[in-house]
């Protein structure tokens, strides 16, 4: 696969929120067209709702995990556990690289001090989400 880091990217200087950003560069990957991706995710932005919670690069990330992973079997959802144990193993090298997952203590809300930009958060997310689930 060739990576969508910079489709990600190109997504966020065109306006999309984190969270769009990542997850609508990975869309058709997943069998999702773009634009129903970008509605799902609108929502997620500056930290879910505004609320400077968990990074929006992480839940556009995150989505992208349960719709390549989950089976999808209403009556019997059996990949919880594996789409999770992904999840963490995503969040846990993301929280490595930038020393937290929540989007008020990256951008340096408290502090006035953020330690890397949007669009660094956006490439590192959708760069460990490339090399977790979609390397070959």
């Amino acid at each position: 696969m060739e990576s969508r880091v910079d489709k990600a990217l190109a997504n966020h200087a065109k306006g999309y929120n984190c969270s769009q950003s990542v997850a609508c560069a990975y869309a058709d990957l997943v069998g999702m067209d773009e634009r129903t991706m970008f509605k799902l995710m609108e929502g997620f932005g500056l930290g879910m709702g505004g609320t400077y919670g968990t990074c929006g690069a992480l839940t556009g990330a995150m989505a992208i995990v349960g719709m390549r992973l989950s089976g999808g079997n209403l009556d019997g959802p059996l990949t919880k556990a594996e789409t999770y144990k992904v999840a963490e193993r995503i969040i846990d090298e993301f929280r490595q690289m930038n020393h937290s997952c929540v989007c008020r203590d990256l951008k340096g809300i408290e502090t006035d001090s953020p330690f890397k930009s949007c669009d660094e958060y956006i490439a590192d997310a959708s760069a460990i989400l490339e090399r977790t689930i979609f390397a070959t």
